[in-house]
């Protein structure tokens, strides 16, 4: 974004504070919606910050790129609105959403994740969420997200609620995953190396490595290309279509 370069910035390089981006002499109304970005891309970010200022009812009370700074800024600017990626450097998304619910129980929470499949959007609703988008959706899609979670901060908002609820109805048991072990399992399944999730997910390659061993006991196999294959078809991961597991 090629706003104001004022701005504070945290450890992050996201925005400490919501330093004004408009241009002078825009209005802002008094009772303009209060919004906090969360969201370790700083063009994702500047993209939804430009969406919800072109809104004109919305302003960006401040931005963050982790769980422990989202956490900070929900604590020190009590936006109306949270909006936060699912995906970050040292945790989920859905797990700040959950910890702020329970601090917050009026406060509208928006989950984004770029990442197909059920478990993320029912995670969201788990948590508390009040609105789940995927982020290939129109901006204008994530601004009415976040009028939704205003009103209704309670009750959950996604594109295909019921489809997801209707498989997770009619798909058998499978093995329990942790989030971390879910998260390398969608990577592995991106086809990225343990080397590569690793450095993705700011954990050691060994580390990494030991997930994975648990992911194959947990799911019954032996290789990469037997785990991607079982957790499709457990539902825990989407078939990418122009991907071949190896």
């Amino acid at each position: 974004m090629t706003d104001d370069a004022s701005e504070g910035r945290g450890p992050d390089g996201a925005a400490a504070q919501g330093a004004p981006r408009r241009r002078a002499g825009d209005v802002v109304p008094d009772d303009a919606t209060r919004v906090a970005i969360v969201d370790d891309h700083e063009l994702i970010r500047q993209g939804l910050r430009r969406a919800f200022e072109r809104a004109g009812d919305f302003v960006v009370v401040g931005e963050a790129g982790s769980v422990a700074t989202g956490r900070d800024l929900v604590a020190r600017e009590r936006p109306d609105v949270l909006v936060t990626d699912v995906r970050l450097p040292d945790g989920s998304g859905i797990d700040l959403a959950r910890a702020v619910r329970s601090v917050a129980p009026d406060m509208g929470i928006v989950v984004l994740t770029m990442y197909a499949g059920d478990e993320h959007l029912l995670g969201a609703l788990e948590a508390g969420a009040s609105a789940f988008v995927n982020k290939d959706a129109p901006s204008d899609d994530v601004v009415a997200a976040a009028r939704h979670a205003v009103v209704a901060p309670r009750s959950f908002s996604a594109a295909d609620l019921a489809g997801a609820m209707q498989r997770r109805l009619s798909t058998p048991p499978g093995p329990s995953l942790s989030p971390r072990e879910t998260e390398v399992l969608h990577l592995l399944a991106d086809g990225l190396s343990a080397g590569q999730i690793g450095r993705r997910l700011f954990i050691s390659e060994s580390t990494i490595k030991t997930h994975i061993g648990k992911i194959y006991d947990k799911l019954g196999a032996t290789n990469r290309a037997q785990a991607v294959m079982k957790a499709v078809r457990l539902g825990l991961v989407t078939p990418d279509p122009d991907r071949e597991a190896t």
